[in-house]
């Protein structure tokens, strides 16, 4: 009697997951550069973005599946499915830490340096144009209090300079960080505060944010407050409140270096 060769078991999964984590890797890059142009609609480009993580998030479920079968069964594919684990994690590294990171943060998209009393954007024509036609909303005391409490080390920046100082200051430290400076109006006239209009674009997404930075002149010097809200979201992860502080830090640095 002929006996039939006998065949380890093969998983199929890995495989699928090996080429989903190619597909997913693919589309992320692709949507990073069509989010990154300029020219290039935000909502298609993110839901590329989102398809993305979608195509990873099922490569990780499928190198899981094919883990238990090689664990349990002896099944081949072992090495595909780690393939597709590895890139699939490499597309969903920073989301997971974005995730993770928000889930201890309250979810806002404005944050200010004065809880109560904001500066207010502008609402010249040249500043709607820039914020395509719209204007950030108040948040609220809800979410003002949600602030005060998640971040109380957001605070203004106070320096022994002239008012006029500490705008050239502010101005210098928005360029330094590449923002696009909307509207530069100097301290002085009616209401003696100084203001910068600019809008700001995050280092991976490259979406735009609006920024406005208010130079109040006091008796002892001036003082420096700055409001960021998102255009896109109810939530921003932390990062008003990480452009709030590096700015201030910068022109704290440009304020030390004229010392």
């Amino acid at each position: 009697m002929r006996r039939l060769p006998y065949e380890d078991p093969v998983t199929r999964a890995g495989p699928v997951s090996r080429t989903l984590a190619v597909l997913a890797l693919l589309v992320t890059l692709f949507a990073l550069v069509l989010v990154r142009d300029p020219r290039a609609e935000a909502g298609p480009a993110l839901a590329t973005l989102g398809a993305g993580f979608v195509l990873a998030g099922v490569a990780v479920f499928l190198a899981l599946v094919a883990f238990v079968r090689v664990w349990r069964e002896g099944a081949r594919g072992l090495g595909a499915a780690l393939a597709g684990l590895f890139l699939a994690s490499l597309v969903l590294a920073y989301p997971a830490f974005a995730a993770l990171r928000g889930l201890a943060l309250p979810a806002i998209a404005d944050v200010t340096t004065d809880v109560d009393n904001p500066p207010a954007f502008s609402r010249s024509r040249v500043a709607f144009a820039a914020r395509d036609g719209r204007y950030p909303p108040d948040p609220g005391p809800a979410a003002r209090t949600a602030q005060r409490a998640a971040y109380p080390q957001i605070a203004p920046l106070t320096l022994d300079l002239d008012a006029d100082e500490a705008f050239e200051l502010a101005r210098k430290a928005a360029v330094n960080r590449r923002w696009q400076i909307v509207e530069a109006i100097r301290p002085g006239g009616r209401v003696g505060n100084g203001r910068i209009e600019a809008v700001s674009r995050g280092p991976i997404l490259n979406l735009a944010d609006d920024v406005t930075v208010r130079v109040h002149p006091r008796a002892d010097g001036a003082r420096i407050d700055v409001r960021s809200a998102s255009r896109l979201g109810t939530r921003d992860f932390g990062s008003n409140a990480d452009r709030i502080r590096a700015y201030l830090d910068e022109v704290a640095n440009l304020a030390i270096a004229l010392k």
